[in-house]
């Protein structure tokens, strides 16, 4: 073992806490209660001959009356109330099964004994340091980066314009007509309701030509892995994130990253501001590839919503 070398997750323990409700409960518990015996009173050095105010004293030969004792009621422990999460469980967790008698269980018998399937010989992928490698996904990085940047850019021109817009209402607005400012408040309005169906447009078309360009080497990636493992010998392949320790000979991570280069350098995309479709799918060229410094892109990102633009001035 000594010459092989290893890759090792990191494991990460769960941690348990003491629940608030039974510390709490514990401490009322162990709270003590102090009962002064009447003993303790002779004990103290103080003389029998005690009276209480207003009331005769005793006379001197008389015996001394023998002290009272008040016995002090125990205090029983309150209830603790059990904290706010506890009590929101409680009202949340659902109603206990109804106790029924159930049916038993009918006897299965035996099914015909069926083909054991072969021994487990396992490889080792990484996914995203495969699309990390890919010249085809830096391509795509490449190009939707570009095209996600320049729509930004185009709704900060534009913000800035309406911005403009609503300082030259607000400064023309003494020397105008009620019937003059609202028809510039309504022309204000529908720019910037027309911007922003365009910037949806364009964003949801930037987002499904990164679909379908990443739908294509996903496509290519699986046909690779089934071709890589089946030269190795191996039927059964596992995400490398999901496996805590194994050694370099399981892992096929750089045999199908050189091959998938081979097989599919570039991939096709749809022009801007086009939606993609199968004609209009043009191959990016190799050189464009963006550096392998990111994760390749992926559709989920999306540009800043341009909603959240100046609105224009309210009527007065």
């Amino acid at each position: 073992m000594s010459a092989q070398s290893y890759r090792i997750g990191v494991l990460v323990p769960h941690c348990h806490r003491l629940s608030a409700a039974a510390a709490l409960a514990a401490v009322a518990l162990l709270q003590p209660v102090c009962l002064r015996p009447a003993a303790a009173q002779s004990a103290t050095g103080q003389s029998p001959n005690w009276f209480v105010p207003g009331q005769p004293k005793p006379a001197a030969g008389a015996a001394p009356a023998a002290p009272r004792t008040v016995a002090r009621p125990t205090p029983r422990p309150q209830p603790v109330p059990a904290p706010a999460e506890q009590q929101g469980a409680e009202q949340d967790a659902p109603p206990p099964p109804p106790n029924i008698q159930l049916p038993p269980v009918p006897e299965l018998p035996a099914l015909p004994k069926g083909v054991t399937p072969p021994a487990a010989v396992i490889g080792v992928l990484g996914v995203p340091e495969v699309m990390h490698a890919s010249t085809a996904a830096q391509a795509v990085e490449k190009v939707i980066g570009e095209r996600r940047e320049k729509l930004n850019q185009d709704a900060q021109k534009e913000q800035a314009t309406w911005r403009d817009m609503q300082q030259s209402l607000a400064s023309q607005r003494a020397s105008l007509s009620p019937d003059q400012i609202r028809a510039k408040e309504r022309e204000l309005q529908e720019r910037i309701t027309s911007a922003q169906r365009q910037f949806r447009d364009r964003n949801r078309i930037i987002q499904e030509a990164a679909q379908v360009a990443l739908g294509q080497i996903e496509r290519t990636l699986i046909a690779v892995i089934r071709q890589v493992a089946e030269s190795r010998g191996m039927n059964l392949v596992l995400h490398r994130a999901q496996v805590a320790l194994n050694i370099n000979e399981f892992d096929i991570t750089d045999q199908v990253a050189e091959q998938i280069n081979k097989v599919l350098p570039t991939v096709g995309i749809s022009p801007d501001g086009q939606e993609p479709t199968a004609a209009n799918l043009a191959p990016i060229p190799v050189a464009q590839a963006a550096p392998a410094a990111t994760p390749a892109v992926t559709p989920a990102a999306t540009a800043p919503a341009p909603e959240a633009a100046a609105q224009p001035p309210k009527k007065k």
